[in-house]
């Protein structure tokens, strides 16, 4: 029999839990209202919670000195261009080791490992002398590259270890309704992985 929680109790409880998420999240809530201060307004005593003259000052000296957005959308293209490829790439190979293992996958998945473990400074020269033969040095392409080669062992490891949870027996039954492979994973294993993809 479960143990009843009295209302008190658990009035409590999320009382404390909003204060100790509030403590938590306080410096960034301080920071955001801190932008938008004036320099004297930021460090007059004792400090102005909500109650001071709002500006955007700041935010225009910001993007003034440097272009704030374009940086913000090379971090933007760069981050979601490098999941996207690891993505495209990982899902088969990822597939191909779970449903359809050889006698090498283990060896394969060991070896992606073990990548990880080497120092990136070790690959530094190699990779700058092919991107400078390439003319990818200072782009975008080659930073996405790079970044998608650098995290492409962790996410087939981590959709590994996921697709091998997933039942074979829901992909054999795809396959008699007449599912080819690109279907298979399409539409049956990627929308049941969808935790371990988003992970």
């Amino acid at each position: 029999m479960a143990r009843r929680i009295s209302t008190t109790h658990r009035i409590t409880a999320t009382a404390a839990g909003w204060l100790v998420g509030f403590l938590i999240f306080f410096p960034i809530l301080w920071m955001v209202l801190t932008s938008f201060k004036t320099e004297l307004d930021a460090f007059s005593t004792p400090p102005q919670f909500l109650f001071f003259h709002w500006t955007l000052e700041n935010y225009h000296e910001v993007q003034s000195r440097s272009d704030y957005f374009k940086h913000f959308s090379n971090s933007v293209i760069i981050s979601f261009g490098s999941t996207l490829i690891g993505l495209i790439i990982a899902i088969p190979s990822a597939w191909a080791m779970a449903f359809a293992p050889t006698k090498k996958t283990k060896d394969v998945l060991m070896w992606m490992l073990s990548t990880k473990m080497m120092p990136p400074v070790g690959a530094l020269i190699p990779i700058y002398l092919l991107f400078q033969s390439f003319g990818l040095l200072d782009s975008r392409i080659g930073l996405v590259m790079v970044l998608t080669l650098i995290n492409l062992p962790i996410i087939v490891w981590m959709l590994y270890t996921y697709f091998k949870e997933i039942p074979g027996e829901i992909l054999e039954a795809a396959r008699m309704d007449g599912a080819s492979l690109m279907k298979e994973i399409a539409y049956v294993l990627t929308p049941m992985a969808v935790p371990g993809i988003a992970t």
